[in-house]
Order: C-alpha cells, then structure tokens, then sequence
C-alpha cells in the first residue's frame, strides 16, 4: 500500500507499469534497451471527493484519457529501476497535490502610502517626459 494522505492510499496492484524504449539521445544503448517506463493508474479505484477528483482533472491535464486512467511517461533515468521508482514519485506527488485544498485568496486594498507614492512616482515619470520635447518660446 503506498500511503498519500492520512485517510488514503492506493494498491500498489492498481498500478499498471510496463516498460517502453526510451526516446532521444543515447547511442545504441536507446536501441537495444527498454528502460522508459509507462505507468498507468485507473483513478475510479480510488474513493475520491468531489473537489479533489476535480483538481486532480485539472491538474493531470494531458496525462488523465477520457477513461479516467492517468498514464506517467517516465525516461529520465538509464535504468528501469530508477524510472520506474520516478514514475510512481511523480503519480504520488499528483496525488497529493490534488488532495490538498487550496487556500482561498482574501481580496487586499492597497495602504494609502502605497497610492500615494505610486502617484508621485506617476508624476515623476510625467515630468521626464514633459521636458523631453522641444523648447518652447513661452518658457
């Protein structure tokens, strides 16, 4: 059982992890070797909340198919091993974002020291760019 938040966890029997040949640069060893590993999770086997099940959509973007099932490409590693263990990182680090709620932003109103100095810094700007023109004969 891997443990995402206190109140759940996944069956490591849930994932579903093949591996592929890894793309890009490498040399023959890209050629011979199936080192990139494709993880596939079913979410309708986890109990979610509304919310979250909602931002983990969100949030998967790409990743989660029409079905539901959030596929994880992972070949930054040389070693199955080490793909592997960062594919099921990252699905659980998504999953943990999507079960944190989010806090709600508080609306602020600038001081009135801050209108202010805007303002002045405002006409300063205005006077630089007032004296840039040519000289006039009234001045």
């Amino acid at each position: 059982m891997l443990r995402i938040s206190r109140d759940l966890a996944i069956d490591e029997n849930d994932i579903e992890i093949s591996f592929v040949r890894a793309s890009g640069p490498g040399g023959q060893n890209v050629n011979k070797l199936s080192t990139a590993a494709q993880l596939r999770f079913d979410t309708s086997r986890i109990a979610l909340a509304p919310e979250a099940a909602a931002r983990l959509t969100r949030l998967a973007g790409q990743r989660m198919t029409k079905d539901g099932v959030i596929v994880i490409h992972a070949q930054r590693f040389r070693t199955q091993e080490r793909n592997r263990t960062d594919a099921i990182d990252r699905l659980l680090e998504l999953l943990r974002e999507a079960m944190t709620r989010p806090t709600p932003r508080r609306p602020t109103k600038p001081t009135a020291g801050s209108k202010q100095r805007r303002l002045e810094g405002k006409k300063r700007r205005s006077d630089i760019k007032a004296k840039r023109g040519s000289a006039r004969l009234d001045d």
